[in-house]
């Protein structure tokens, strides 16, 4: 299918409180931020939301929060992926019955599995709900990587949107994308390659840098999509610090000790994930300040 998402999406982190529980009032104000922002779409409980460290009653508590804070006002997209095919089944019926609009499924992890392998698990997961589908590949995380010719075939299933690229590699995208034109949709999941993967045909962004600034993403895909792309160069060229600066550690770690710079509530990363170290928050800081983005002291 084609069209779930035109625009932008955010890669929304979880906030924890001091407690080390969910910071449901931190939370909704991001929400709020998004949404006057002008994103198109949340995606929650990705890789950016840590929910490898969250039990089931957390990660529902944090579907339901979010579709009553959203109200329908911008789509909702809910983190399914499992290493384990049943299990992600199951957590893909309970987004839907949550409510979400669509879903994201991270490649199973460790395991290894095959090709067809990978063919059998999206067609489990798509079969199993009537919402749209999004295939997440980020074979630096999982050992697995959903090859071209995979992603063709996985394009026949009716409620597949398309596929979450954040492999890092052009050739790939390229690939992917011209056995996808007019089966289903890509989408950029690495920040740094946004804007060329939206000039070659990408359709949008899912987004990590967005929680900080969306807007400015926001305004580079509508560059893209209008054909300004000097304009779009321009905004490009303003974010890549940032970006940068963004993973310099693992993602979440260097967005939340942004977020939190930014006056917000966000926390620390669960364990095993660690606070920032000092040297890698003061490139934050310069970037924030290079974007002419005021951050607390």
């Amino acid at each position: 299918m084609k069209g779930f998402l035109s625009g932008t999406a955010t890669a929304m982190i979880t906030p924890f409180g001091a407690d080390g529980g969910i910071n449901f009032n931190a939370f909704g104000e991001m929400i709020e931020r998004q949404i006057s922002g002008g994103t198109d779409m949340l995606v929650i409980l990705g890789t950016t939301g840590e929910p490898a460290t969250m039990t089931e009653e957390e990660k529902t508590s944090v579907m339901e929060f979010s579709v009553k804070k959203a109200k329908g006002r911008v789509k909702l997209v809910f983190g399914c992926g499992s290493n384990c095919t049943a299990h992600a089944e199951k957590a893909a019926k309970k987004a839907e019955e949550i409510g979400a609009d669509g879903l994201l499924a991270v490649t199973p992890y460790y395991n290894k599995c095959t090709q067809n392998g990978l063919v059998a698990y999206y067609e489990s997961i798509c079969n199993a709900v009537n919402i749209p589908v999004i295939a997440y590949n980020v074979p630096s995380r999982t050992g697995v990587n959903i090859l071209p010719a995979t992603m063709e075939r996985l394009a026949e299933i009716p409620n597949m949107a398309g596929i979450k690229d954040a492999g890092g590699n052009m050739a790939q995208t390229m690939e992917t994308l011209r056995l996808l034109r007019g089966k289903c949709d890509l989408y950029s999941g690495e920040d740094a390659l946004n804007l060329p993967i939206l000039c070659a045909g990408g359709s949008a962004v899912i987004s990590v840098v967005s929680n900080l600034v969306p807007d400015q993403v926001k305004l580079l895909v509508r560059c893209v999509q209008n054909g300004d792309l000097s304009a779009a160069n321009n905004v490009n060229d303003t974010l890549l610090p940032l970006i940068n600066a963004c993973f310099v550690e693992v993602n979440p770690i260097p967005v939340k000790a942004a977020m939190n710079l930014l006056g917000f509530d966000a926390g620390i990363p669960r364990a095993p994930l660690t606070p920032i170290e000092p040297e890698h928050l003061r490139l934050l800081k310069d970037a924030l300040n290079e974007n002419l983005i005021e951050v607390n002291a």
